[in-house]
């Protein structure tokens, strides 16, 4: 299969241009008391605040929820968002959304409540038959028509850096795996990143949410170029995730420094204020740079083992639902994709690696992909990640089904630095069943 390097320069035509989205965003320690300022600023008079249930209970949805009363913001509460959610989550909370009158959205939670709360807004907003945006060819992949209403968002986990993106991911039933809806329109208007909010985390989800922070970031790096993306369109038409870019490369790269010295520290010692603090950092930056440049192929991978896996449950996630976490789900399929990845770019490979803390002075171009691979696995290691896809009970007869689940994933898939085939999505996961 053809590669498509990513090296790149500034002189491109304008027709080769990127476009940046991002919300207006507050980091530090007690910005959740903001919430109502920032409702009121927005002019909103009647808001639907999202959280989940284990989170309603908690003092952070507490301060969100005392913050509007100050303000004088009326608002109803949704907790039935689903962790990993899936089209029937996304489709009750859209009714709950159209059925009550609301100006305004505000999210306080995870991945899982931030992506729920801007689709349940989307459908509010422009109702239409459910897979209208979902992305082609799962769905229609119809643009966005105008606006939605502003959304405040109020992330709880330190990785999946939803607060700052266009993105709503969830689980579609009726093909076991994961697809979504992407539009600049779904950004968060205002985010309120507080890091206190890390130092309850279980340390399970500190790990999980960290590899997601770390692959979007990794990701991002070693994507398609955006002079050489499939689809330069002009303007408004441009994608959301365009490919990397000297923005997105920036940001990235800052996040991968955090993690390579943050993320074990943070996973092992849930008193270490410092490390969780920088790794909510890094997840934020990861964030926007992934938005900018987009996921390839360990997220359009990891679609297809959230959605086929079976009687998996991690310790600090809801009990008594087959649940495998998602930055889990990316991180078991990043070694594999790094060995076959790194030949179109090692240098980008390599630069990932460096950041992630890899001793890469003696590296030649053809070791970036064990390079980069090999310090993945250490860190997955040191936090008591599992040894590859074995460990969720899949074995070489699920092969198959996890390349058919993968390979309509076409947002991310076709941003991989090389074209990508039904054989070659087959050997990565074979290739990702063990590590050591």
């Amino acid at each position: 299969m053809s590669c498509c390097h990513a090296d790149f320069a500034l002189v491109e035509g304008s027709d080769r241009g990127f476009t940046i989205g991002m919300p207006t965003f507050t980091f530090g320690a007690g910005v959740l008391a903001e919430a109502g300022d920032n409702a009121r600023e927005q002019g909103l008079q009647r808001v639907a605040l999202f959280t989940d249930r284990h989170l309603r209970g908690s003092r952070y949805f507490a301060t969100v929820a005392d913050a509007l009363t100050a303000a004088g913001v009326d608002f109803a509460i949704y907790d039935d968002v689903s962790i990993e959610p899936t089209d029937a989550s996304f489709q009750d909370a859209a009714r709950f959304a159209a059925e009550g009158s609301f100006d305004g959205y505000v999210s306080v939670g995870g991945g899982s409540v931030i992506d729920t709360c801007k689709a349940a807004n989307l459908y509010a907003t422009h109702p239409a038959e459910f897979m209208t945006y979902v992305n082609a060819p799962i769905g229609a992949g119809q643009k966005v028509p105008g606006p939605v209403r502003p959304h405040i968002a109020c992330p709880t986990t330190s990785g999946t850096g939803s607060e700052t993106t266009g993105i709503s991911i969830f689980n579609l039933r009726s093909i076991n795996a994961k697809t979504g809806i992407i539009s600049r329109r779904l950004i968060p208007t205002v985010a309120l990143i507080d890091p206190e909010v890390t130092l309850t985390l279980p340390k399970n989800a500190v790990a999980a949410t960290g590899f997601d922070c770390m692959s979007h970031a990794l990701e991002s790096i070693t994507a398609r170029a955006w002079p050489r993306r499939s689809s330069p369109a002009h303007g408004i038409a441009r994608p959301v995730s365009q490919g990397a870019n000297p923005f997105s490369d920036l940001l990235a790269a800052a996040a991968l420094r955090s993690v390579g010295r943050f993320l074990v520290r943070a996973v092992n010692d849930a008193s270490d204020r410092e490390a969780r603090t920088e790794m909510m950092y890094a997840a934020m930056l990861a964030g926007i740079a992934f938005n900018a440049a987009g996921c390839h192929l360990p997220h359009g991978l990891s679609y297809a083992v959230s959605g086929l896996v079976r009687d998996w449950h991690v310790p600090g996630y809801p009990e008594g639902k087959t649940l495998v976490p998602h930055g889990m789900a990316v991180v078991l399929n990043n070694p594999s994709v790094w060995r076959y990845t790194a030949p179109c770019s090692p240098e980008r490979h390599l630069h990932g690696a460096h950041c992630l803390g890899a001793r890469t002075d003696d590296a030649r171009p053809g070791d970036a992909g064990e390079v980069l691979a090999g310090r993945v696995i250490e860190l997955m290691r040191a936090t008591n990640m599992p040894n590859g896809l074995t460990a969720l009970g899949f074995d070489a007869t699920h092969l198959d089904a996890l390349a058919a689940g993968a390979e309509p994933q076409y947002r991310v898939i076709r941003n991989a630095p090389k074209d990508v085939s039904r054989d070659d999505l087959n050997s990565l996961f074979r290739a990702a069943l063990s590590y050591w």
